[in-house]
């Protein structure tokens, strides 16, 4: 929730949608490849649905690594009920199949360079260590011949 009015943000929102979607049906939950047009089905049933969110919970659910991964592997769709509703074609899983792949070398890139900010730090901690090591056998041996 956004910290001046306590009015929970868009994204928010959606992930919470996101999440009751999940809770109520199986093919979400369960990742399986959504039927196109899906979001048609979601507001037939529950006409009362903030579009807007439903759009980004579903942006979010289709873009996750478990979904992408399913698509990759998939040949059919399903829709709410669990019932084959198209199928996916081999472009369809060599978009998913890319967009994982993509994915999965971005968070490899953000973790090496985590790595590498955490080595240099280290690396500092330990010179300033050091440097105030000296310091103190410095100020030691000075103060011990006065």
């Amino acid at each position: 929730m956004s910290i001046e009015n306590n009015v929970p943000s868009p994204f928010q929102v959606a992930r919470a949608l996101l999440k009751e979607l999940q809770t109520n049906f199986a093919v979400l939950r369960d990742c399986l490849p959504l039927a196109i047009g899906i979001d048609k089905q979601l507001i037939e049933r529950q006409p009362d649905l903030n579009r807007k969110a439903l759009r980004i919970a579903l942006g979010m659910h289709t873009n996750s690594l478990r979904y992408l991964k399913a698509m990759k592997k998939a040949t059919a769709r399903f829709d709410l009920d669990g019932n084959a509703a198209g199928e996916v074609t081999e472009e369809q899983r060599a978009h998913a199949g890319k967009a994982l792949d993509e994915r999965l070398k971005k968070d490899a890139e953000l973790r090496k360079t985590q790595r590498q900010a955490q080595d240099a730090q280290k690396k500092a901690d330990e010179e300033a260590q050091r440097r105030s090591e000296k310091l103190n056998q410095l100020a030691a041996k000075f103060s011990r011949t006065r």
